[in-house]
């Protein structure tokens, strides 16, 4: 069975693409959600957690604490290492269960979405790389209308911690164009078919 990352950066629009991937049959593991349940019911990083950023890493009802995650973590690069090396790892875990579990039910690849799949190291051990490409200024406004909360400045900064776009597109064995030109669902359509057809082929 292959194992393909699907990855873009803000407003590239790689969620909805993985929602057409879903739509045909083909399982999609959200990196993204699986971290948060991760990190809410995975016993052994919930104590490395506590022990590295202190007791209020989870509430007073064994809930993850964001608020305090993000004050602690977000803004000091160091502390953010720190907090992706606890989880990156676990998270790796859980996908691998999760990917055995889709062959076993006879799924010809899976899909493993992440916004920071080189950031990572989460692309190690994926037979194929889908980077979802649209220009800087498309995601943007794209970003600015789905979340009236951030501002053009909120946008800039998370675009600058993000893999340029240019190198995502360099290092990625299949390119899905988002960027308004071109229809999404045929190129998700050859995609899949390929996807199928080097499956049979790895048989």
């Amino acid at each position: 069975m292959l194992r393909i990352g699907i990855t873009g950066g803000i407003g590239s629009g790689k969620s909805v693409v993985a929602r057409v991937f879903a739509a045909l049959g083909v399982p999609v593991y959200d990196s993204d959600s699986r971290a948060k349940h991760v990190m809410a019911n995975d016993l052994v990083l919930r104590a490395q957690l506590q022990q590295a950023f202190g007791a209020e890493a989870y509430d007073a009802e064994g809930q993850l604490n964001r608020s305090h995650l993000a004050r602690v973590a977000f803004n000091d690069a160091a502390q953010l290492a720190r907090l992706n090396a606890l989880v990156h790892p676990r998270v790796g875990e859980d996908f691998a269960a999760w990917a055995a579990a889709q062959a076993r039910a006879g799924s010809a690849y899976v899909l493993k979405e992440a916004a920071l799949l080189y950031e990572s190291g989460s692309y190690r051990g994926l037979d194929g790389i889908i980077t979802v490409f649209a220009p800087a200024e498309v995601r943007a406004a794209r970003v600015l209308r789905r979340d009236s909360h951030r501002s053009a400045a909120d946008v800039q900064a998370i675009m600058s911690k993000q893999l340029s776009e240019e190198e995502k597109l360099a290092r990625a064995d299949y390119v899905i164009y988002n960027d308004d030109s071109q229809l999404v669902l045929p190129q998700v359509l050859a995609l899949d078919k390929k996807f199928g057809m080097r499956n049979e082929e790895l048989r």
